[in-house]
């Protein structure tokens, strides 16, 4: 797994095959790029996986860059807490719009 490191993105127009936006609870966003034969997620200058609060946010800081596929993720701690069954095995992926509001 590769990480890419947002100062490496934020003004460089690229290319990237798929946009996992993987979404916790407490508007606490990450993102898994995949561009090329590279996969990973996107890192801050501390080295930890950069948090993003808004859905918005990930567009404007995407927005200089073609991204071919994007999706959302949602994932929760809380199911099996509520008397919810354990979650199955695999995450249903959304399709999530890279393009900005007017």
């Amino acid at each position: 797994m590769s990480k890419f490191y947002f100062r490496d993105i934020e003004h460089t127009p690229m290319v990237i095959d798929y946009l996992e936006v993987q979404s916790y609870e407490m508007n606490v966003y990450l993102v898994h790029l995949c561009v090329g034969l590279r996969s990973g997620l996107v890192y801050d200058e501390k080295n930890n996986p950069m948090r993003f609060y808004s859905a918005g946010q990930i567009r404007e800081l995407f927005a200089h860059c073609e991204v071919e596929k994007a999706v959302m993720k949602h994932d929760t701690p809380y199911d099996e807490m509520i008397g919810n069954p354990p979650k199955a095995a695999y995450s249903m992926a959304l399709p999530f719009t890279m393009t900005l509001p007017y």
